[in-house]
């Protein structure tokens, strides 16, 4: 499986600590955004997990996490989708 992350928020600018967590507990709950009593629960195993992609406009803070994540077994196997304004 293929993780799609940040496409709601900016996770590698503002919560990289909290996607961390995430990752050490092996899942994250997903909230429905149309019916806030729905959720999915998602695993974020390294073994489930074929890659994992970010969506940023401002990455940098999220670098001093990689060595972590690659520990916690994913091994590179991220990739960043940036976006650039020109302003």
């Amino acid at each position: 499986m293929i993780i799609s992350a940040s496409r709601r928020t900016d996770i590698p600018a503002f919560y990289g600590e909290w996607f961390v967590r995430r990752l050490r507990d092996g899942f994250v709950v997903i909230p429905n955004p149309f019916n806030m009593h729905r959720f999915n629960i998602q695993s974020l195993r390294p073994n489930e997990v074929e890659a994992i992609v970010f969506w940023s406009k401002y990455p940098l803070p999220f670098f001093t996490y990689l060595p972590e994540i690659d520990h916690l077994g994913f091994n590179k196997r991220y990739l960043f989708h940036l976006t650039i304004n020109p302003y």
